[in-house]
């Protein structure tokens, strides 16, 4: 906890194939969430609060400067309000120290990327001219900034008021090895968050999603009918998620173009660093997502571990073969393809394939109503009657294996949540279910029902007999 009014979000890793150095961005509704940077020159304690608040030592913090060099990032919540919170490098604007000038890119990037930035200056040391350097920096950046001097202990106004000479508005004094102040900080960078546009509520929201260069942009711009988006050859044109609402037969859609998903050890450059950031949220704040292969390439290891990301978030999706009109062709080569993709994509089973040109138009006219139909199978819900005799028959037709002498008794079961469809057992021990069986209880749910193009889920609860 920090203070008595905000809490903070656990940090949540990305899967082992995306490590990117990085705490996954979360998202709030339709808006992509907020990012608070903190900077400041050396020294002035901003990895001790980028700590505090992150509630946990995440930062080196050492009483040097330079110890801090590259971007940290983690994700928090404050007064109902999630975050993403980036500590950086010490600014030595004027500096032509070469390390100096690393650290000044990254802490550049990270306030040009910022929607907040938290200025931090040092209460002990007095004002510097680093400090005014820093400051007219963040002026030129038209970003929102709350000042913050740090290190004041016991609090005076005789301490702070030379720090309005900054030109930057109110100085919020703390000290953040003591925790002290920091809430109204918090506070008040909560307050300049962008608002939230409603404007996209009601319609389904589709990411499309896939390695550089796989058409992704070419795809959107099919459907949207005009160049909203850049297209060119070269792979990473693309750098950020653009959303673009559009209505086709009276129905709303919020397309979002992402940028190209490179394998970790191909990210290098700074940009694409939190382009790559992007995309991953623009995968969690869809409601479907559409999976760009380039057909000429075929599927490779990239494209997998993108798709395994997006049925890891539960999200509905279709497979888009695009680039068809470039692939030699015979009566069996859609057969061919989907056998493919079949062996390649054994883990989900139940996914959607379309084969389209977004260069000649060919098939994109089947992407809206395909992403329809997947996110109507994700939003199903099954009868908790009829869920209950489909489940209790299949283990009649096939029991749950034993272990150690006893079997799995499933006593009842419910459908609590959709998108993805989530299955709950209770049973009188959730050891018993081996992942053979539940695959098998699985394909007799999707046997019953069409869940094709999403995933679903089932778990498992230990209930004892006598608190039925």
């Amino acid at each position: 906890m920090v203070g008595r009014r905000g809490k903070i979000c656990k940090n949540a890793v990305l899967p082992h194939f995306f490590l990117y150095n990085c705490k996954k961005i979360l998202y709030n509704g339709n808006v992509m969430i907020p990012v608070i940077a903190i900077v400041g020159r050396p020294n002035v304690g901003k990895s001790t609060f980028f700590n505090k608040v992150a509630d946990r030592k995440i930062s080196i913090t050492e009483n040097r400067p330079g110890v801090t060099r590259d971007r940290i990032t983690a994700d928090c919540e404050w007064r109902g309000k999630p975050f993403t919170l980036i500590d950086t490098g010490g600014l030595e604007v004027k500096s032509d120290d070469t390390m100096w000038r690393q650290i000044a890119v990254q802490a550049s990037l990270a306030i040009d990327t910022a929607d907040v930035i938290l200025f931090f200056t040092d209460g002990r040391e007095g004002l510097t001219s680093s400090d005014y350097d820093v400051a007219e920096l963040l002026r030129r950046s038209k970003k929102s900034v709350v000042l913050v001097v740090n290190k004041v202990d016991d609090y005076s106004p005789d301490k702070v008021f030379e720090f309005y000479s900054l030109g930057l508005g109110e100085p919020y004094a703390v000290s953040s090895e003591h925790s002290r102040g920091i809430g109204d900080v918090l506070d008040a960078a909560v307050s300049l968050f962008p608002k939230g546009e409603t404007a996209d509520m009601g319609s389904l929201k589709i990411a499309v999603v896939g390695k550089p260069n796989a058409g992704k942009s070419s795809i959107v711009n099919r459907l949207l009918g005009q160049e909203r988006t850049i297209v060119t050859p070269i792979a990473g044109t693309t750098r950020d998620a653009v959303d673009t609402r559009f209505e086709v037969g009276g129905k709303s859609y919020t397309i979002i173009d992402t940028a190209g998903i490179r394998r970790k050890r191909s990210v290098e450059d700074d940009v694409e660093y939190y382009s790559v950031l992007r995309a991953f949220d623009a995968v969690r704040r869809a409601d479907v997502c559409l999976l760009v292969v380039d057909a000429q390439e075929g599927l490779t290891e990239q494209d997998v571990r993108i798709i395994g990301y997006v049925h890891e978030q539960g999200k509905p999706s279709v497979v888009v073969m695009n680039k068809w009109d470039t692939v030699e062709k015979d009566t069996n080569t859609i057969l061919t393809f989907e056998k493919k993709l079949k062996e390649d994509l054994k883990f989900m089973g139940y996914f959607k394939s379309v084969y389209i040109s977004a260069k000649t138009g060919q098939r994109v006219d089947r992407l809206l109503p395909l992403a329809e139909e997947v996110y109507a199978h994700a939003s199903f819900r099954v009868p908790t009657g009829a869920l209950n005799d489909l489940l209790i028959d299949a283990m009649r037709v096939s029991e749950p294996p034993s272990y150690n002498g006893k079997r799995m008794k499933m006593y009842y079961a419910s459908q609590p949540a959709v998108c993805p469809p989530t299955f709950v057992l209770m049973v009188n021990d959730d050891k018993l279910l081996h992942f053979s069986y539940e695959r098998y209880l699985e394909n007799v749910i999707r046997g019953a029902y069409d869940f094709s193009g999403t995933p679903i889920r089932i778990t498992v609860r230990s209930k004892k007999e006598n608190e039925q």
